[in-house]
């Protein structure tokens, strides 16, 4: 079962509230500042998505890989008919 996840990363900000969480959201950085007690479950959250992003990154490159051999599988039957 997954757990909870959030996107983004946690940042110490010096003078300011303890910590922002900035994220990309619609094509921009989105930031918001968070309280020192919710910045705990915050970091457990962004770790849990990095967990899930992981294996999912790995194969969508494995995907992008087996298209490009295909396309270049391809492309050189074409060559040798012609």
């Amino acid at each position: 079962m997954l757990g909870r996840m959030r996107r983004g990363k946690l940042c110490r900000m010096g003078g300011r509230p303890p910590y922002n969480h900035q994220a990309w959201r619609d094509g921009k950085n989105e930031v918001r500042y968070v309280p020192k007690d919710e910045a705990g479950g915050l970091e457990k959250d962004i770790a849990g998505d990095k967990l899930f992003m992981k294996p999912a990154a790995q194969y969508a490159g494995e995907a992008v890989r087996a298209t490009r051999r295909e396309r270049e599988k391809k492309k050189r039957a074409r060559k040798a008919k012609s």
